[in-house]
């Protein structure tokens, strides 16, 4: 599948978008996505946050649509993570 970062998510993880397959997750939820990704990018935002760090304050697209932790995952979704964006 393919995962974007925007944002303070594309600093920590220092890339604009990965790859991952689900037989790299512990199961085909979104949250074992967000697992694996917290362990496999270890960078940090300018002001000191992992990526981790920044995917607890994030939202989640699956395939355009606002998904939940425990969201069910195929082989060729697009995930968008979505920090919290200032401004109107």
């Amino acid at each position: 599948m393919q995962i974007h970062f925007f944002a303070a998510a594309r600093a920590a993880s220092g890339v604009a978008e990965t790859q991952v397959s689900l037989t790299d997750l512990a199961e085909p939820t979104l949250h074992a996505l967000v697992e694996k990704l917290g362990e496999a990018f270890t960078g940090k935002t300018a002001s000191g946050m992992t990526l981790a760090q920044v995917m607890h304050q994030c939202s989640f697209l699956i395939d355009g649509t606002r998904s939940e932790l425990d969201a069910a995952l195929t082989d060729n979704a697009r995930v968008d993570v979505l920090p919290p964006f200032a401004g109107g």
